[in-house]
C-alpha cells in the first residue's frame, strides 16, 4: 500500500490522499457555503437598511427595532431553525432565513450608526443646494457612512460563514456537513480539511470586502495620507 494511502487507514490529520480522493466533495461543500452565506449577507442587507432608516426617525421606533434585533441575535441556532421549520421545511431557505434574522443585528447598528455619524454641516450644505431627503440620502449621506456600513458587511459575512456550518443538521450548511458527517467516527483528515477551509473563507471574504469598502471610500485613504503628511511636519 502506498504511503500516501496509508494516511487513510491510520486517520492522520494531515492527508494528502484525502485531499486528492474527495476534491470534488470538498468543492462541492465550499460552493454550497459560499452560496448560502452570500446569500444570507445580500437578503440581510436588503431588509436591515429600510429596519435603519426606520430606527434612525425617533425612540419610538428605534427601541423596538433595535430590541427586536438584538433579541433575535439570543435566539439559539437549533432553536431558531426548529421555530422557522414549519414555515420553510427542511431546505436551504430555512438556514438562509435563519441566518438572514442573525445577520440584522449587526447590519441595522452599523448602518444606523454610520447614518448618524454624518456630520449635520454636510447635511445642511446639501440641503441649501436642493437636496430632496432621497437624493441626500443616497449622494450625501450614504457615501458618507460607508465605512460603518462595510465594517458591518464585514462582520456580518464572517459570523454567517461560521453559523452556515450549524446548517449541517438539516444537511444544508456547506462544509459543516463534512464535519457533521466526521465526527462519529472521527475521521480526522475531513474534520481538518473542512474547518480550515472555513477559516480561509472567512479570512478571503474579509480581505475581499475590506478592498472593496477602501475602493467606495477613497476619501479615507486621502485624509490617512493627509494625517501621515502632518505627523512627519511636526516632526521635523
Amino acid at each position: 500500500m502506498a504511503a500516501g494511502q496509508n494516511c487513510l487507514v491510520t486517520n492522520d490529520w494531515i492527508c494528502g490522499e484525502y485531499l486528492r480522493t474527495r476534491s470534488q466533495e470538498l468543492t462541492d461543500a465550499t460552493v454550497q457555503h459560499i452560496w448560502i452565506t452570500a446569500v444570507s449577507v445580500v437578503i440581510g442587507l436588503l431588509v436591515a437598511f429600510p429596519l435603519a432608516l426606520l430606527a434612525r426617525r425617533g425612540r419610538r421606533f428605534a427601541g423596538p427595532v433595535l430590541g427586536l434585533t438584538t433579541v433575535l441575535y439570543t435566539v439559539p441556532s437549533l432553536a431558531m431553525f426548529s421555530l422557522l421549520l414549519p414555515l420553510f421545511g427542511l431546505s436551504a431557505a430555512l438556514v438562509v432565513t435563519g441566518l438572514v434574522l442573525y445577520s440584522l443585528t449587526i447590519l441595522v447598528r452599523n448602518i444606523l450608526a454610520g447614518l448618524e455619524a454624518v456630520p449635520q454641516e454636510a447635511k445642511e450644505a446639501a440641503k441649501g443646494m436642493g437636496y430632496g431627503p432621497v437624493r441626500l440620502l443616497w449622494e450625501v449621506e450614504l457615501p458618507l457612512a460607508m465605512p460603518a456600513l462595510m465594517a458591518g458587511v464585514r462582520i456580518a459575512t464572517v459570523s454567517t460563514i461560521a453559523l452556515t456550518t450549524v446548517g449541517s443538521i438539516i444537511g444544508r450548511g456547506g462544509l459543516g456537513n463534512l464535519i457533521g458527517d466526521a465526527l462519529p467516527s472521527f475521521f480526522k483528515a475531513q474534520v481538518l480539511a473542512a474547518s480550515v477551509l472555513c477559516v480561509l473563507l472567512a479570512v478571503v471574504a474579509d480581505l475581499l470586502l475590506l478592498g472593496v469598502q477602501r475602493l467606495l471610500t477613497p476619501w479615507t485613504r486621502i485624509r490617512a495620507a493627509h494625517a501621515d503628511v502632518d505627523t512627519v511636519a511636526k516632526a521635523v
